[in-house]
C-alpha cells in the first residue's frame, strides 16, 4: 500500500508527470491512496476575495470565512482537477471529502481556528474504492467533534493519519523541495536516511513549511508507518528512484 501526498508546486503536472507516476506505481503492483494539498491555489482564491491569512509554525489561521474557502478551494477544484487529470491519463480516479466521505475526523488546535489534529481515521470508504480498482484522492479536511462546520487539515498530516491506518503502507510526500533540510534553505543540507527518533531530536530547529513535513513523517511512523519518503515531485526521476527504494529523504522507524 502507497499513501502519496500530492502537493506544492508539483501540483503544477502540466507534462502529466504526476499521472505517470501514479500509472508506474499501479502497473508494479501497488495500491496507491492519493492526498491532495492545495496552498497555491488556496492564497490564490483568499487574494482574489481580499480575505488576508497568516501562518503559524507553519499551519495556516483558519477563521470561519477562510475555512469556507479552504473546503470549496480542496473538494470542488483541486480534488477534481486531480482525478480528472488522472482519469484522462487512463487512471480509474475520484476525489472525495475526507470530511463528507467521514474518512477523517479531528479535533481542533488550540490557538489555530478551524484546524484539525486527526483523531479517528476510517478506512472503509477508501476501501471501497481501492476495491473497485479506483485511485482515491482524498482532501484534507475533516468532521469536527466538536460539531463544527469542519476543520482544515495540514495535507501532509492527513496523509500520515491515513497511512498509519494501514499497516506496513508506505508514505511518499511529492512536494516542491527536494527532502527534509537540516538548515533550511541551505541545499546543501539535505537529509538522505535518518531515523524518526534522531529526527524527532531535531524536530525543534525545524520552522515555517519544513515544520509540518517533519511532524507527519514523525507522525506516521509512531503511528506504524514503516518508512516515509520525502521527494520533489517536480523532478520527472523522483518518484521513479523513490519506487526502488532511491532519493529525497527518508525516515524509517
Amino acid at each position: 500500500m502507497m499513501i502519496v501526498k500530492f502537493g506544492g508546486h508539483a501540483m503544477k503536472d502540466a507534462d502529466g508527470l504526476f499521472a505517470h507516476s501514479i500509472g508506474l506505481a499501479l502497473s508494479k503492483g501497488e495500491k496507491v491512496i492519493v492526498v491532495h494539498g492545495g496552498g497555491p491555489q488556496i492564497n490564490a482564491e483568499l487574494s482574489r476575495l481580499n480575505i488576508e491569512s497568516t501562518f503559524v509554525n507553519g499551519f495556516r489561521f483558519t477563521t470561519e470565512e477562510i475555512f469556507s474557502v479552504v473546503e470549496n478551494v480542496l473538494t470542488n477544484v483541486v480534488g477534481p482537477e486531480v482525478a480528472s487529470n488522472l482519469v484522462s491519463n487512463g487512471i480509474k480516479a475520484q476525489s472525495i471529502s475526507g470530511k463528507d466521505s467521514h474518512i477523517l475526523t479531528g479535533s481542533p488546535i488550540e490557538g489555530l481556528g478551524k484546524v484539525g489534529k486527526i483523531s479517528k481515521v476510517d478506512i472503509e470508504p477508501i476501501q471501497k474504492l481501492l476495491d473497485a480498482q479506483i485511485v482515491p484522492v482524498i482532501a484534507p479536511i475533516a468532521q469536527d467533534v466538536t460539531g463544527g462546520s469542519g476543520l482544515n487539515i495540514n495535507a501532509d498530516l492527513a496523509a500520515a493519519a491515513i497511512s498509519a491506518a494501514y499497516e506496513g503502507s508506505t508514505l511518499i510526500i511529492m512536494t516542491d523541495v527536494a527532502g527534509i533540510y537540516r538548515n533550511w534553505p541551505d541545499k546543501n543540507s539535505l537529509i538522505s536516511e535518518i531515523s524518526s527518533s534522531e529526527l524527532s531530536k531535531l524536530k525543534s530547529s525545524f520552522s515555517d513549511g519544513m515544520l509540518p513535513k517533519v511532524l507527519a513523517v514523525l507522525e506516521a511512523v509512531d503511528a506504524g508507518a514503516q518508512t516515509v519518503r520525502i521527494i520533489d515531485g517536480t523532478n520527472e526521476k523522483s518518484f521513479e528512484e523513490a519506487l526502488t527504494g532511491r532519493g529525497g529523504t527518508l525516515v524509517h522507524a
